[in-house]
């Protein structure tokens, strides 16, 4: 339970005047035992006069600090601030931390799959749901303060205009604008003064609280990484730039001696209770126990959080990030030592920004901790090795040394580099930021659906943000164009319509029939809707059609489907080899296999007509593909996927890639589309996604006694009717099933409260009579499941087993209760014939 008076509350004072709000917050500082530098006190000042401020300062000089003190400000005057960060790891981060300094019940969290508090006064969130509020909302949301984290994300080409809009869309708010490498910003201080009318104040400061020293690394990285563990420097980011080189390192390391007996005892201490309980959790127990840490965006939700929490404590010595990790996240690190200094950003292989650099490099040094941080680059491996050839000859041996064959430098995935290189990162200044806006399909709906009884209105709203966005005035004339078209094939998927009216003009009016949480933040989300008009709700594959059509407008998650290929690839050969076919016609076999990609045909047809309506749509790509379908006609746990496809260390790809398709089948499909079956479809997702990960809200209720508004993931709808009820149900039953037939006795009895050995011999009367269980699509039959209202919160329900042989004798049997807050919950009481 959290302490009910935080410190920083025990000082608050309603309605104080500015110089008492400054004592006031000085004076719960001091009780903390915190001295600000002069740079936070500025910054502090400015903010309490009522000043926006961009506040640039390395990492690790306190610039949460200053942000602290907004929100006490904010809270003092009884106003709504938003602390905003660019990942969701930061986010959760910076919540638990503002839940422990203001109490919990004055933070919530909002992020593309959690809410929790979310009325709260402060709220943590990504920088995109701040974005989506201000272009809903503008002038009348309750936004009075803004903490923009990271603000350099600004020029970041996917993401920029997240962090661009609330600048444009709230004038009533005040900003604090934060990062260690903001650049030159003069025209983002002057356009934020001209749209709040408040003075736009900038702190900026090189000093930092931890110096830093640099080196530059000509021995293998082993050595350097045995060199840093002998010398003490650690904690030690080992910084990669894939997932997969993070857990190669993760192994090579497991040579290396780094923790004692006594440390390895603490680690044990420390994880003796948490759960490893998917395929790859076996590994991340095995690194944590040898005391390196796995921190990389392809890690399920659980196992970053627990890396965090390791690192926090001290004890694990090296962790391999990828670079990710030096987006602020708190892991506390003394030397970063970087693999290499260029990277492949998904076109082609280039030198680290000086900004990149700086934001990693800036992880190194710990406040309190350490006199000084340490940055070491590592040289490309081709010159270290070359190098270490070359030391073996003496200078009698020249004629020797001249015969050394030299490693050549790798021809993918790098550019050449050297100390030379490393020099210009450490002493140039970070990139200017740049505008990246652009104009979607989502933000002029989320525009017009702002006020329904004027969307005409929200069109001009959209107009004038772009003219009042950074952009030059040649590229504003293109987007008020590309608006123009956007906006003609809204009308023309009949999500908008045009009313003409001879005395007012036309009038835009959105399409009753769209549900209130109706997204379109996808590019292909109005090709969905024209696909999906065109199916037969009778046609017993609509369902799986549409899920077909979510796939296809969805990106490829690259591992998953190269594992795919291969495993299919390796069965037919494997057949081949059995039906004694030559090599060569093998090979020529093995060419022409593709990944499934069901309903290819209809999606390609259809989206070349689609194009041909709407051209501006030329440069997207359908992806068919069959992910979740795959799963869902299988039967497969998350777990089971995992293993069938070696997906071990891409957990949190699936994981995310399943919540996707989640989202966009309950928000993207009207629910006049929506079947029985697509809402099973919808269900299965849902509860998959709730047991494999939920570690956000497990951390969350530890922190609140408070049982209201805690949803990892969107509920279909707030008021559940019957055949959602009925949906959801089967879900949980089926998931009882899936356990049943994979024989995992342990995990079913932690979920219905059952001895193992009461299962097992349970189970064992069945296993006389059949083989297996069936888990497949068949198994999910709505015919399977009865039920019978006992009252208005529960239910009674019967659901059959299907055995090899087809006699279908045994059933389970149950309750299923709903509660105050709509969760559903399964009471199995009998499995019987």
């Amino acid at each position: 339970m959290m302490e009910s008076s935080p410190i920083f509350m025990r000082h608050l004072q309603k309605d104080a005047m500015p110089q008492d709000l400054m004592f006031n917050f000085f004076l719960a500082l001091d009780e903390m035992g915190i001295k600000p530098y002069k740079a936070q006190e500025d910054a502090i000042l400015e903010l309490m006069s009522g000043n926006n401020l961009v506040l640039s300062t390395p990492t690790g000089s306190g610039k949460s600090l200053v942000a602290f003190a907004l929100q006490f400000k904010a809270l003092s005057e009884g106003k709504k601030s938003y602390y905003t960060c660019p990942i969701k790891a930061l986010v959760s981060e910076k919540f638990f931390m503002l839940c422990k300094l203001f109490g919990s019940q004055n933070v919530g969290m909002l992020t593309s799959d959690a809410s929790i508090n979310k009325d709260a006064l402060i709220i943590c969130c990504t920088a995109e749901v701040l974005a989506n509020f201000a272009l809903a909302q503008g002038q009348k949301a309750d936004i009075s303060y803004v903490v923009m984290d990271e603000f350099h994300y600004f020029s970041d080409k996917e993401r920029g205009v997240a962090w661009q809009l609330p600048l444009l869309c709230l004038p009533q708010a005040t900003f604090l604008l934060m990062s260690a490498t903001i650049g030159a910003c003069e025209n983002i201080k002057e356009k934020l003064t001209q749209i709040t009318k408040k003075p736009t104040a900038e702190i900026a400061s090189m000093q930092r609280p931890v110096p830093l020293l640099f080196s530059y690394s000509e021995i293998p990285l082993h050595e350097a990484l045995q060199n840093c563990l002998s010398e003490k420097k650690y904690p030690i980011y080992l910084v990669n730039f894939t997932q997969a080189e993070c857990v190669i390192e993760a192994q090579n390391c497991m040579s290396i001696n780094i923790c004692d007996k006594k440390e390895k005892e603490v680690i044990d201490q420390a994880i003796k209770d948490v759960r490893f309980d998917t395929p790859f959790g076996k590994d991340i127990k095995k690194f944590i126990k040898h005391g390196i840490g796995v921190h990389h965006a392809g890690l399920l939700p659980k196992y970053r959080l627990l890396m965090e929490k390791l690192a926090q404590m001290g004890i694990l010595k090296i962790i391999m990030g990828t670079d990710t990790l030096g987006v602020g996240v708190n892991v506390p690190i003394k030397t970063v030592l970087f693999s290499k200094l260029c990277k492949f950003d998904g076109t082609k292989t280039g030198i680290l920004s000086v900004r990149d650099f700086k934001q990693i490099a800036g992880r190194a040094g710990r406040k309190g901790f350490d006199d000084e941080g340490f940055v070491i680059a590592q040289a490309p491996e081709h010159v270290i090795e070359n190098k270490r050839q070359e030391n073996r000859f003496s200078l009698a041996d020249a004629k020797k040394k001249k015969k050394v064959v030299k490693k050549e430098a790798p021809n993918k995935n790098y550019t050449h580099y050297d100390e030379n290189t490393f020099n210009r990162l450490i002493n140039d200044p970070s990139e200017s930021l740049q505008s990246q806006f652009k104009i979607t399909h989502g933000m002029i709906l989320t525009s017009l659906m702002s006020d329904l009884s004027n969307a005409n209105q929200g069109y001009k709203n959209i107009i004038n943000i772009i003219n009042l966005s950074f952009e030059t005035n040649k590229n504003k004339s293109k987007l008020r164009q590309k608006a123009a078209l956007l906006l003609k094939s809204l009308i023309n998927s009949n999500i908008i319509s045009l009313v003409r009216n001879i005395h007012k003009g036309n009038r835009i009016v959105i399409n009753d029939a769209l549900q209130d949480d109706f997204s379109l933040h996808h590019t292909l989300s109005v090709y969905l809707l024209d696909a999906i008009s065109v199916l037969k709700m009778d046609e017993p594959t609509y369902a799986l059609d549409i899920l077909s059509l979510v796939e296809a407008i969805s990106e490829n998650p690259t591992i998953i489907l190269q594992n795919q290929l291969h495993k299919k690839k390796n069965l037919a050969l494997a057949q081949m080899k059995a039906d004694g076919i030559e090599f060569d016609q093998r090979i020529e076999e093995l060419d022409k296999i593709e990944y499934d990609k069901p309903l290819a045909d209809f999606i390609y047809q259809t989206f070349n007509e689609f194009v041909k309506k709407h051209p501006w749509l030329a440069n997207e790509n359908i992806h068919p593909k069959s992910i979740v379908q795959a799963m869902f006609n299988a039967g497969a746990t998350f777990n089971e996927y995992i293993l069938e496809l070696s997906l071990a260390r891409s957990e949190g790809v699936l994981l995310r890639y399943i919540s996707q398709i989640y989202k966009t089948l309950a928000q993207n499909v009207p629910k006049n589309y929506q079947n029985e079956s697509l809402l099973d479809i919808i269900s299965y997702l849902k509860t998959m996604i709730e047991k494999v990960d939920t570690s956000l809200i497990e951390e969350w209720e530890g922190l609140s006694s408070r049982k209201e508004d805690k949803t990892l993931i969107p509920i279909i709808e707030n008021i559940l009717d019957e055949k959602t009820i009925f949906a959801k149900a089967k879900s949980e039953i089926y998931y009882i099933v899936q356990l049943l037939a994979l024989k995992n006795y342990e995990e079913l009895a932690d979920i219905i409260a059952w001895d193992k050995e009461k299962l097992e011999s349970t189970m064992a009367a069945f296993y006389e009579e059949y083989s297996y269980i069936i888990k497949d699509y068949r198994s999910r039959n709505n015919q399977l499941t009865k039920f019978k209202l006992i009252n208005k919160n529960n239910y009674e329900f019967v659901h059959t087993l299907l055995d090899d042989k087809e006699d279908n004798m045994w059933y389970l049997k149950g309750f299923v209760k709903i509660d105050e807050n709509l969760l559903i919950t399964i009471n199995l009481r009998e499995i019987i014939n």
